[in-house]
């Protein structure tokens, strides 16, 4: 149990197994005039946010958006009863820890894989949606979880749509475009704490990675740590009360032919405050058939990108620790 980061103590030091070699660790964050879009989903017309939704998509492959249907109840339940779960006592978490990365529910340090160096961070794993296939794994305790995860994990699931429709329409698809086994894989979220760390200058929460699905919603607390890059420079996403965060994952770069970017990003470690957030991935079913959309082929942009199943993809991507060039090179065209 060594592994588990959290242990209900301040850190003097960053432990050895945490300290990243001189030219991984994080820099300064350059000042930037750039600034994350934030789309109101009930306080514009319909064309304006499919553009907005586009637009941030082509640019960044990362926006926020507000009055999105979900209550601020849910959301801040779900954020409560997180907390709580990582300020149990030790050993109520530690039954949860497993390195089965086929669990449904399981507790991990770093990314639960055998990292050479570690990441500043602590993991809950949920398996979320269909709330009737695994809410039986989820924790007893907190005592309330259960209740707090399933109204989540059903809000989660219709902003998905809601945002996926719109995106589709965006690109000139179908609304239901993302329906079926492009958004097929279950939901997971990942409750990622993030302690206190002593020296946020050796270490990182999460390194530069893409995600490697369609779409990933995080729900942020106030500590601000999400960081994109852009421009070869590192980008702050900082909290928006009420807000979720929408960035596109690696699947959706594809699908779109290239026209949306998957966005690379990090997670930066804080020496004053704990800070928490919670991923939601939706994702292709492992046997889903990848390929840019038809409908996005013409003449002058023709497919970058060969037919490809999602489990060859993630397997490529698991093996390359999510980089993304790596990830994607055996399955682009090779202009002749």
């Amino acid at each position: 149990m060594e592994k588990v980061l959290h242990k209900g103590f301040r850190y003097d030091t960053v432990p050895e197994n945490y300290v990243f070699p001189p030219g991984e660790r994080q820099k300064k964050l350059k000042a930037s005039n750039k600034s994350i879009p934030v789309i109101d989903l009930a306080g514009q017309t319909h064309d304006e946010i499919v553009n907005q939704i586009l637009e941030a998509g082509k640019h960044l492959g990362i926006f926020q958006v507000v009055n999105h249907g979900m209550g601020s109840d849910v959301m801040s339940e779900m954020m409560r009863v997180s907390k709580e779960f990582f300020n149990l006592p030790f050993d109520e978490r530690a039954i949860h820890y497993s390195e089965d990365l086929y669990k449904p529910v399981r507790l991990f340090t770093s990314t639960g894989v055998h990292d050479i160096v570690h990441f500043w961070r602590d993991c809950l794993r949920m398996s979320i949606y269909p709330v009737e296939d695994f809410k039986q794994y989820w924790p007893e305790n907190p005592s309330n979880l259960k209740d707090a995860v399933e109204n989540y994990a059903h809000g989660l699931r219709k902003l998905s749509t809601t945002v996926l429709g719109l995106v589709a329409e965006g690109l000139g698809l179908h609304r239901n475009y993302f329906d079926g086994d492009l958004s097929g894989e279950p939901m997971v979220s990942h409750i990622n704490f993030y302690p206190p760390c002593p020296d946020p200058s050796l270490t990182l929460g999460l390194a530069k990675h893409c995600d490697p699905g369609l779409i990933t919603l995080l729900l942020q607390g106030n500590v601000s740590g999400l960081q994109i890059l852009h421009n070869d420079e590192w980008i702050a996403v900082d909290p928006v009360p009420d807000a979720i965060v929408v960035n596109y994952g690696h699947q959706m770069e594809i699908v779109s032919n290239g026209m949306l970017k998957g966005v690379n990003h990090r997670e930066i470690t804080n020496v004053e405050q704990s800070r928490m957030s919670i991923a939601t991935f939706i994702q292709p079913s492992k046997e889903g058939l990848i390929a840019p959309a038809e409908a996005l082929h013409w003449e002058k942009n023709q497919p970058i990108y060969k037919p490809f199943y999602y489990r060859e993809y993630f397997g490529n991507y698991v093996a390359n620790l999510g980089d993304k060039d790596k990830s994607v090179e055996p399955f682009l065209v090779k202009c002749a």
